[in-house]
């Protein structure tokens, strides 16, 4: 499905930009950057559904680069590159990769591997959406129920802290704008009035956080909105 968006790091402009155009005819949204610090920005404020990613970058490479990326994001990467021995590539597919191709590549190859990635994320997205019952280390949430367990015990939520617990949790690692959470869960805008949503998600910490003052489960995402942290499941 086009509208997804992608994000490219990459240190070679002419690579950078022949994979755009052909990404962007399919009617992707393209996010670019040629860098490790700028990678990670990206992923915390724009979400994408995919990354292609250089090994070869300045800084740190895209191993590490991916290293990193695993420890809080399930989304699928392609790796690009100039290296094409075998260790290289079960290097990269070991440490989180899920693809591999190398450098020259034709396009039209790239493109057929992003859609055929982002087909699975889509399915494996909306197997999600349709569970009953919704499970990570130390929380167990039943959506028919409506009950949830923290360490095996049954917390007690409130209605709205339940809509906003399986809001985000249905979207792990996704981040989702206040906004945007706020009509999801109220079903009007908040005319940005949104205090009411902070101390929902203040009180919903209390009940299912270890530290409220450091969520593991309910982040914040500064400036944009929450996120569901997944990256132990």
């Amino acid at each position: 499905m086009a509208g997804e968006k992608i994000l490219i790091v990459d240190d070679e402009p002419e690579i950078v930009e022949l994979i755009r155009l052909y990404l962007m005819k399919e009617g992707y949204e393209v996010l670019t950057t040629d860098n490790g610090a700028s990678a990670f920005q990206y992923m915390e404020q724009h979400s994408p559904d995919m990354v292609i990613l250089d090994i070869q970058l300045p800084e740190m490479d895209g191993i590490e680069i991916c290293r990193q990326l695993r420890r809080s994001y399930h989304v699928p990467i392609l790796f690009i590159s100039c290296r094409s021995e075998d260790m290289d590539i079960i290097l990269g597919l070991s440490i989180g990769g899920d693809d591999y191709m190398t450098k020259p590549f034709s396009p039209s190859q790239l493109v057929a591997r992003v859609k055929a990635h982002l087909r699975r994320k889509q399915l494996l997205d909306q197997q999600k959406e349709d569970a009953q019952q919704i499970s990570f280390p130390g929380l167990e949430i039943d959506l028919l129920s409506r009950n949830v367990w923290v360490n095996g015990e049954l917390a007690n939520l409130s209605s709205k802290e339940f809509d906003l617990l399986a809001l985000l949790a249905r979207k792990p690692n996704k981040v989702v704008p206040i906004e945007q959470l706020y009509k999801m869960a109220w079903g009007v805008d908040s005319n940005g009035d949104t205090r009411t949503l902070l101390v929902h998600i203040s009180n919903l910490r209390k009940k299912i956080e270890a530290n409220p003052t450091e969520p593991v489960f309910v982040q914040t995402v500064r400036g944009v909105g929450y996120k569901f942290n997944a990256a132990e499941a």
